[in-house]
């Protein structure tokens, strides 16, 4: 393994915090702690029509998912509320450093989400994180979500770049297993999940933050 010469991070809890959305659940009378269980059901309800062959975009599962996580009982109203705190949503402290990290090195930097393109682009503006980063690509641009290698090999044509001296980060272990089976190098941060999951192939560079993880990318 050799230091890679591009670096592809998540976007979605990885570089941004879905944490406020807490607090637009609890203005629309849903505990804060769904946040995880809708979250959770939004990936794998995106996946399972992307296994199927079919494709919708991130906030059609999401608005979706939230009607199902609360079994129906929410109105469109309230699920309007809440999806529109995805325009406002921070990033997480250690993206900016672990760019500028990266950056300073001479590392390219890209994006690969399977949030949308609208949402994706204004979180970068608004973050300050958009001047660092060369190449946004979206399930949309595929028409599949991540794990599937076409998504990854998607991020790699917009690059121009090959796979053994690409790397993908991110915060979720299958999202890493999947670039792995692409072909990728992969960094994973334990800040989300906590540990590894032996199910999955072992990520290249692990760290507890993105800082972590991109000195241990830098280290290769």
């Amino acid at each position: 393994m050799a230091r890679p010469d591009a670096v592809v991070f998540d976007v979605v809890e990885t570089l941004m915090s879905l944490d406020p959305l807490r607090r637009r659940l609890a203005d629309v009378g849903q505990p804060p702690d769904l946040l995880e269980a809708w979250f959770a059901r939004t990936l794998r309800d995106g996946m399972a029509l992307s296994l199927a062959g079919d494709f919708r975009p991130f906030p059609a599962v999401a608005r979706a998912a939230l009607h199902a996580a609360t079994r129906f009982a929410i109105e469109d109203d309230d699920v309007d509320h809440v999806m529109a705190g995805f325009a406002e949503l921070p990033a997480h402290p250690d993206a900016a450093p672990a760019m500028d990290l990266l950056a300073e090195a001479g590392v390219r930097l890209a994006c690969l989400t399977n949030g949308s393109a609208p949402v994706t682009a204004s979180f970068l503006e608004r973050s300050g994180l958009r001047a660092r980063v060369e190449q946004v690509v979206t399930a949309e641009d595929v028409g599949s979500w991540k794990p599937p290698a076409a998504v990854y090999r998607r991020a790699l044509d917009a690059l121009g770049t090959s796979a053994e001296v690409t790397a993908l980060v991110a915060v979720h272990a299958w999202d890493c297993h999947g670039a792995k089976r692409a072909g990728l190098l992969t960094g994973w941060a334990s800040r989300l999940e906590g540990g590894w999951g032996d199910v999955f192939s072992p990520p290249d560079v692990r760290g507890e933050d993105l800082v972590e993880v991109a000195r241990g990318l830098l280290e290769l």
